[in-house]
């Protein structure tokens, strides 16, 4: 499995070469609506998938699907500054276009780092309990039609079985920059007005031990790259 190729698919086709190619095949390869959602699934990155229809996010036309798993750690840096400099959240500079590769503290290069940030997207994806058996049955063969190797597949479909718990998540940050990536990236997963994952997210914030402060910092750039 590579953890960095499977993280790009997760965010977007932008980020994962050959994505775009990837949703014409599963339109030829599925018929009727199931073909037009893995379609669209497969056009906005595997996160769409266990976002589902209520909630399908402009991440692949934003920041994040500019430059991939370099834009979560782009993103993270800059609400970092603004934390270390005690900028106000919405003075903080909005993301806008590719952004720059930020320092290596915030570079998600160790393979063990990208998968869990694949996790934290998982495990908030699915915070509201939106996923049914009936849902994940469809998601597990949508996925099973995507190209991944096996090592792969099994990842996501472990994820899909038993969503990660908020020690799990935390577990794969090593660092108080890593900690807020993490945040980050399940934030861009999640909906703050639902609060179901309101409180998901402010739990996971707490058990990642990020000042207050910072997780502001980090919601300001996430409204950001999502146009909210």
């Amino acid at each position: 499995m590579d953890p960095k190729a499977l993280l790009d698919r997760f965010l977007g086709p932008d980020a994962a070469a050959g994505a775009g190619n990837l949703a014409d095949r599963a339109r030829g390869a599925l018929g009727g609506s199931t073909g037009a959602m893995l379609g669209g699934a497969a056009a906005g990155g595997l996160l769409a998938l266990l976002l589902g229809s209520k909630k399908v996010r402009r991440m692949a036309g934003g920041a994040i699907g500019y430059g991939g798993a370099a834009a979560l750690g782009a993103l993270a840096y800059r609400a970092w500054q603004g934390w270390q400099q005690g900028t106000p959240p919405a003075a903080a500079p909005a993301a806008a276009g590719p952004p720059a590769l930020p320092p290596p503290a915030f570079a998600a290069t160790a393979p063990e780092f990208q998968l869990a940030l694949i996790r934290a997207m998982a495990g908030a994806a699915m915070a509201d309990g939106h996923v049914d058996a009936a849902e994940r049955a469809t998601i597990f063969a949508q996925v099973d039609r995507l190209g991944l190797d096996a090592e792969a597949k099994g990842f996501i479909f472990e994820l899909l079985q038993r969503p990660p718990s908020f020690d799990e998540i935390a577990a794969g940050a090593a660092t108080q920059e890593q900690a807020a990536e993490l945040y980050l990236a399940a934030r861009l997963a999640i909906d703050p007005d639902h609060p179901a994952e309101r409180a998901w997210l402010e739990a996971l914030a707490h058990r990642l031990r990020l000042p207050s402060g910072l997780v502001a910092q980090l919601d300001e750039q996430a409204a950001a790259a999502l146009g909210q």
